[in-house]
């Protein structure tokens, strides 16, 4: 893909994208390259090429469990929160013993498998709350997989409590945590994150209660919430700090890209991201995270439709069915799907579904 008759901008992409399909590592400068300028046809089939050599049995991965929210309410003042309602708030809401076992009992019956938990920054629980919930899920559901806490959360608490960070992670882990979410995150750059989420936790801070959690043993996920104010130099910024982390611990499971979605309610308004930047983001994320093993669809902010094509620009997984889900939801943007469902999806995108566990382990139906 080389040839000196070519512009060297031109030149620089196709060495970029060469080094892709090789299995090389690109660098910060040449992933900015590809994400401004990349012909992007090029760049969905050398995502795709990264994700076949990763995964060359040709199946695509997906979960049934379900998001619970388990408090709305928060003192972060994200603005681009649609869902969290200040305390005091009416609409506030804690949700009792009964009714998050409720709905982990409904998830079993659905053949689902794990639960992803999270809430607000709500500064009237106290911390045995958490402590006594984990116990309960465990003493009633030892079978399912505990997904919760994102960093902002795990933050919060060490704060709030006045416990060092890794003094949270263990009381956590010791009562039924089993690994934790990549929420939070946003975009990892400071200035950026400072004008969006100056309640919530910092870059450094998140990156510190993920390896912290490494640490420990406990895996996560890392996400990334684009399509707003960042310039495409914060996407590589914040691509640059997880692959760096990894580098370091290698304990994150998956990386989730998804877009910004704007609500009649969310005090952030922007132009909604499109389709073909979504996949540009997703192949390049693909590319640059050359020691993540799974990338994820984001069917549920795309469509199921795009959630298909996500699949030959780097996805290797179509995350959940999504049994509930309320945050994005509450911005307006609502897709669902059901197992059923999602299986035919996969096949008719030319792979092979697979069912499976929160840590990726196979699931099969069988």
């Amino acid at each position: 893909m080389t040839g000196s008759a070519r512009p060297s901008g031109r030149r620089d992409i196709d060495a970029a994208l060469d080094k892709a399909f090789a299995g090389e590592r690109v660098t910060f400068e040449e992933g900015l390259l590809l994400l401004e300028d990349a012909p992007f046809l090029e760049l969905g089939q050398a995502a795709d090429a990264v994700r076949a050599r990763k995964h060359p049995g040709g199946e695509a991965s997906y979960i049934v469990d379900r998001n619970i929210n388990y408090t709305n309410i928060c003192v972060a003042n994200c603005s681009f929160c649609a869902f969290y309602r200040k305390p005091g708030s009416p609409e506030g809401y804690v949700l009792s013993r009964e009714e998050l076992h409720d709905k982990i009992r409904e998830t079993v019956e659905l053949g689902g498998t794990g639960i992803l938990l999270q809430g607000g920054h709500n500064p009237a629980l106290p911390f045995g709350f958490y402590e006594d919930m984990l116990r309960g899920f465990k003493e009633s559901f030892p079978q399912v997989h505990i997904h919760a806490f994102s960093p902002p959360e795990i933050t919060f608490f060490s704060k709030l409590y006045k416990m060092p960070l890794r003094e949270v992670l263990v009381r956590l882990k010791t009562a039924g945590l089993d690994s934790i979410p990549g929420g939070g995150a946003e975009i990892l750059s400071e200035g950026v994150r400072s004008d969006m989420a100056r309640g919530k936790a910092t870059v450094q801070e998140w990156l510190a209660v993920m390896r912290a959690a490494h640490g420990l043993g406990l895996r996560t996920t890392a996400t990334m919430m684009f399509g707003s104010i960042e310039s495409l130099k914060d996407i590589l910024i914040h691509l640059d700090h997880l692959r760096t982390l990894q580098d370091e611990t290698g304990g994150f499971t998956a990386f989730i890209p998804w877009t910004f979605q704007p609500g009649q309610s969310t005090p952030l308004q922007a132009a909604t991201a499109t389709g073909v930047d979504y996949l540009r983001v997703l192949a390049v994320s693909r590319m640059y995270l050359d020691n993540f093993e799974n990338v994820q669809a984001s069917w549920v902010t795309q469509g199921l439709k795009m959630g298909q094509v996500a699949l030959h620009f780097g996805a290797n997984d179509m995350g959940s069915i999504m049994i509930e889900e309320n945050v994005v939801a509450s911005a307006g943007c609502r897709n669902r799907t059901n197992e059923e469902e999602l299986r035919r999806l996969i096949t008719d995108a030319g792979f092979i579904p697979r069912k499976r566990r929160t840590l990726y382990e196979d699931a099969s139906q069988g």
